[in-house]
C-alpha cells in the first residue's frame, strides 16, 4: 500500500501556535485525525488574520480548499502545545499549495507530529466563480 509523502518547502511565510484542549482527544487517547485538519485551518486563518485579511475576503476574493493531505507521524497529546509552520508551495494564476509541518515540545526535544498541504483556489463568492490570485496574495505568499 502506498503511503503519502509531504516534502515541506523552505521558504517558511508564518508560524502560529495552538494547545490540545480535552474535544481534541479521540479514543485512543490522543490527538484525533479531525483535529489536526482543524489545527492547520487555524493556522492558516490566524496567518490571513495577520495581514487583515479572511478567507472570505482578501480585498473582495475568497478562498476555497480544493485538496487536502495529511502525513501523521507522532502522537500528540491532552495539553501540548503545538508548532505550525506555513510555507508556500506551486502557485497558479487562480491558486496555490500551502503546506504545514506540525510538531511540539516533549522531554525538551521537538517532536514532528505531522505534515500536511492543502491545495487552495481563490474563489469570487459573489459571482460563484473562480478568480485571479489578488496582488496582495501574492505578496504575501512570496510571488511577486
Amino acid at each position: 500500500m502506498s503511503r503519502i509523502k509531504i516534502d515541506i518547502p523552505n521558504n517558511q511565510i508564518a508560524e502560529s501556535h495552538t494547545r490540545v484542549r480535552i474535544s481534541d482527544i479521540n479514543y485512543g487517547n490522543h490527538v484525533g485525525n479531525d483535529a489536526f485538519v482543524s489545527f492547520i485551518h487555524e493556522a492558516r486563518l490566524q496567518w490571513l488574520q495577520q495581514n487583515n485579511f479572511t478567507e472570505l475576503d482578501i480585498t473582495g476574493t475568497g478562498l476555497i480548499m480544493s485538496d487536502l493531505a495529511l502525513e501523521f507521524k507522532n502522537e500528540c497529546f491532552y495539553g501540548e502545545e503545538i508548532s505550525i509552520t506555513i510555507s508556500v508551495g506551486e502557485i497558479s494564476k487562480v491558486g496555490f499549495d500551502l503546506y504545514y509541518q506540525l510538531s511540539t515540545k516533549r522531554n525538551n526535544e521537538s517532536i514532528l507530529l505531522a505534515k500536511a498541504k492543502t491545495g487552495m483556489v481563490c474563489y469570487d463568492y459573489r459571482n460563484k466563480k473562480v478568480a485571479i490570485i489578488p496582488d496582495e496574495l501574492k505578496k504575501m505568499l512570496g510571488a511577486t
